[in-house]
């Protein structure tokens, strides 16, 4: 990471999410085709749950994308998302970083089926696309699940089904209803059909004037606050190794202290950092 952190910072990282079986691979692949038709290098970073049994993962949105494999201005990486909550794999923030570095004008990185509560794309990606389909919850639903706060854009997929119509009218009015600072971005909703790449031009254009919207400021801002949260984790990843080999009040002698009413949780937490510092 040290070596590579003077070559990123170029790429910009469209991340796709949305409940699962909306068409986030099959867009990704149509978006690397469309990118690829304006002479951009292409990195994809597709990540896919893991087995909470076996804790392996298919692996399978490369099969989606096997038309671009032999494309050398395409590299695409498959992640297990192995356990780690909010869509993503632990390591996609490095990743994406790695692909950047590697002179990717475009990194697609594409999230597992997220639900209400996994939105942790927004916080990694530039510009956040969520995905939706016809007869998969109202314009109502979409705002209760926080999507009109993560999502730049709102892709339609699947757009020739029935009520593909209704589903378009209800973000839009949604969209229109939430409140916006004056000049603040407004999330754009596009009509697509993915499995022909119908829309995906126009899902194209309105990446593109996000970023033209956001500036060099705007983007400064995201990834700022991207890399914030990003040390923040690894810091706090780190005391959570050292805690676990802590010498003399250690956590479970702690936990052990708790449960027997000896101290509450509040100081044996302030014992337990003092210790630690």
């Amino acid at each position: 990471m040290a070596a590579l952190a003077p070559f990123a910072g170029h790429a910009h990282v469209v991340g796709l999410t949305g409940a699962p079986g909306v068409g986030k691979s099959t867009t990704t692949a149509a978006l690397i085709a469309a990118y690829r038709e304006q002479g951009r290098r292409v990195g994809v970073l597709a990540v896919d749950p893991s087995s909470p049994f076996s804790g392996g993962a298919l692996l399978g949105d490369r099969i989606r994308m096997s038309e671009h494999a032999a494309d050398p201005g395409v590299f695409i990486r498959s992640m297990a998302s192995r356990g780690h909550l909010g869509g993503l794999s632990w390591a996609a923030p490095q990743a994406v970083r790695v692909l950047d570095a590697a002179g990717c004008e475009v990194v697609l990185l594409e999230t597992v089926g997220v639900g209400q509560s996994e939105v942790e794309v927004a916080g990694t990606a530039d510009t956040t696309v969520v995905l939706v389909a016809p007869g998969m919850g109202d314009g109502v639903q979409a705002a209760k699940a926080g999507i009109l706060e993560v999502a730049d854009i709102l892709a339609v997929n699947k757009a020739d089904r029935d009520g593909a119509d209704r589903t378009v009218r209800e973000l839009r009015q949604a969209v229109s209803m939430s409140e916006r600072a004056p000049g603040q971005w407004r999330p754009r909703v596009v009509r697509t059909v993915a499995t022909s790449a119908a829309g995906i031009d126009d899902l194209v254009s309105a990446v593109d004037e996000h970023r033209t919207h956001l500036g060099a400021d705007g983007l400064r801002t995201r990834r700022t606050r991207r890399a914030a949260r990003e040390v923040e984790g690894l810091a706090l990843e780190s005391l959570r190794a050292r805690v676990q080999h802590i010498g003399g009040v250690g956590l479970d002698a702690l936990a052990s202290d708790v449960v027997a009413g000896r101290i509450d949780p509040y100081a044996a937490a302030d014992l337990l950092v003092d210790r630690l510092s």
